[in-house]
């Protein structure tokens, strides 16, 4: 079968990766001049910084046997056990995540009413809620307004960087979902999965993991095994065609002209506005232009060096997620050298802070001097930054993170019935499967299958 696979970030290039192991014939179709979508790792003068993810959960066998089939088992690198603390602001200083029974009843972030309150929730029988309600209002029956406030809305900004008040709990968190309906209560339903896991001779949370060379080893690992010449860049398709039978037609505006070729099958991975813009059929309409109404938020990262006697605290930890009540310009904060060795040269530190998503906006949007300033502001509070760091890589994501905001059920049908409506073609990546990095994993996987 003669597969063409539209969008090569990592859902694209593993279907790619898993159709060509088949023995079906690929083609990459990838609008930008290189793949790997927003995994990217520049390594310059012994500093290492991530453009997009830092980081991913090796969450099932699928994933270490993936990593294993691509030869990246020696590259392959835990979080560090000095990076066990979490931590989230309170008034403006750095306070430790509870990590166990003893810490959540000493902890300063919450109130003994709350405590008693997330106690409470371990007896809650299951709910079959009629509609959907935004993660919110989820939370807040589960745990009450504070641990919203200071706890799931920040983690929130650093997964989505979303609105709380306008995520689904139903297509968001499919997961507590699902806990809810069939537990009652998310901790009973955490409990559980941690002995499954156990069960099967798994840790009872999935690691952190990255890599020797940082996240691109991983799509530049799935690109190398892809057939020569199977990959085509800076082809921005525009038109799938469907022809006599299974047969696909598939038109695209490249560097040197338009360019167009047949195919059996279609898979396309792309963001939504891609998707909605797509002229599908003989009538050259756009089915999916629908999906123009998926709302992204913008996040600028800033990966930030500074000489270890700069900074005060002693980043042992994974980061920082900061409340929006707080009235920082960061979002949250990644400890990256901490995490993983390798990401800065002997005697630096390197901070990876982001700013914007969907409550902050503008912030994203800031020139790269001002921005800067801001964050390197908001770092001598929370940890101690003293000075101008030497080392500073700025990118800003327009688009960053699909938002499942409630109505996301809508696009998901539209998906659906094109897929219906024109069979050989199969659409799937972070606006239908999920927004992480093993979702999207999962999805390229799951195209592949479905191809098949």
């Amino acid at each position: 079968m003669n597969v063409a696979i539209i969008g090569g970030g990592v859902t694209g290039l593993t279907a790619a990766w898993r159709l060509s192991g088949a023995g079906h014939s690929v083609r990459l179709l990838e609008a930008a001049p290189r793949v790997g979508g927003n995994i990217r790792t520049e390594c310059v003068d012994g500093w290492m910084a991530e453009s997009g993810p830092n980081s991913f959960q090796e969450a099932t066998p699928e994933i270490s046997s993936m990593i294993a089939e691509l030869g990246l088992e020696q590259e392959r690198l835990k979080a560090s056990p000095l990076a066990k603390n979490r931590y989230l602001v309170m008034d403006g200083a750095l306070v430790p995540a509870p990590a166990g029974p003893g810490k959540f009843f000493s902890t300063p972030l919450f109130s003994f009413g709350t405590k008693v309150k997330i106690l409470m929730e371990a007896t809650l029988s299951p709910r079959n809620r009629p509609e959907d309600v935004n993660v919110a209002t989820f939370i807040r029956d589960h745990f009450g307004a504070e641990v919203l406030e200071r706890a799931v809305q920040p983690f929130i900004g650093g997964i989505y960087a979303g609105n709380s008040e306008r995520l689904s709990a139903r297509y968001a968190f499919p997961k507590l979902w699902e806990a809810e309906r069939t537990k009652g209560s998310i901790i009973r339903s955490a409990i559980a999965g941690a002995r499954a896991r156990r069960a099967q001779g798994l840790p009872a949370s999935a690691p952190v993991i990255s890599f020797r060379r940082g996240l691109q080893a991983l799509t530049d690992a799935l690109a190398s095994r892809l057939p020569p010449g199977s990959i085509e860049l800076s082809a921005d398709v525009r038109t799938l065609e469907p022809g006599k039978g299974a047969r696909w037609r598939v038109s695209w505006d490249g560097l040197a002209g338009q360019g167009s070729e047949e195919f059996d099958s279609v898979v396309a991975a792309v963001p939504a506005w891609s998707l909605a813009r797509l002229r599908i059929g003989k009538d050259g309409s756009s089915p999916l232009s629908g999906l123009s109404e998926v709302e992204y938020s913008p996040v600028a990262s800033l990966f930030l060096g500074y000489r270890r006697d700069q900074v005060s605290h002693p980043l042992d930890g994974f980061g920082a997620l900061v409340p929006s009540g707080e009235r920082k310009s960061t979002l949250g904060l990644l400890f990256s050298s901490t995490l993983f060795p390798g990401r800065a040269p002997e005697g630096h530190v390197a901070l990876t802070a982001f700013a914007g998503g969907a409550l902050r906006p503008e912030l994203a949007m800031l020139p790269q001097a001002e921005l800067v300033e801001r964050v390197c502001a908001d770092l001598r509070d929370l940890v101690g930054a003293a000075g101008s760091p030497s080392f500073v890589r700025h990118v800003l994501w327009p688009r960053a993170i699909p938002q499942y905001n409630l109505g996301y059920g809508r696009h998901l049908d539209l998906i659906a019935a094109c897929e219906a409506s024109f069979p050989g073609l199969y659409i799937g990546g972070n606006v239908r499967d999920g927004i992480s990095l093993p979702d999207c994993i999962k999805s390229g996987s799951r195209l592949a299958t479905r191809v098949s």
